[in-house]
């Protein structure tokens, strides 16, 4: 079975930093792009970054020179990377990968269940 968890949420003070981490195992023939949503309380969910295979990145506006994605591809990890965090960075954050299992064709998105992170004022 393929899953995703991530690590590395948490309280910080506004202007600090966190690294998240997401990891996937079982059993994984390839990985594709691996993306950071968050969500917060009473909003829409959104992408904050996105890493692809080729080592692609890009971001959304709002994180935009605060927040780095990186992968070990070794390690079938992400990182989100986020600094001088901002209390609007608030949300929980998570982890979406396209992945191929081994013993199939096919590529499906997986989910992991979220990490929190809250940043104080």
């Amino acid at each position: 079975q393929v899953q995703l968890v991530e690590s590395g949420g948490g309280l910080v003070q506004s202007g600090g930093s966190l690294r998240l981490s997401c990891t996937a195992s079982g059993r994984i023939f390839a990985i594709d792009n691996m993306e950071w949503y968050r969500q917060a309380p009473g909003k829409r969910r959104e992408l904050v970054a996105r890493i692809s295979s080729g080592g692609t990145s890009d971001y959304a506006e709002s994180v935009k020179g605060r927040f780095a994605i990186s992968e070990d591809s070794a390690k079938n990890t992400a990182y989100l990377q986020m600094n001088s965090l901002k209390p609007e960075d608030t949300a929980v954050y998570l982890c979406k990968a396209r992945m191929r299992p081994v013993g199939t064709f096919n590529w499906d998105d997986y989910w992991g269940q979220g990490t929190q992170v809250t940043v104080s004022s």
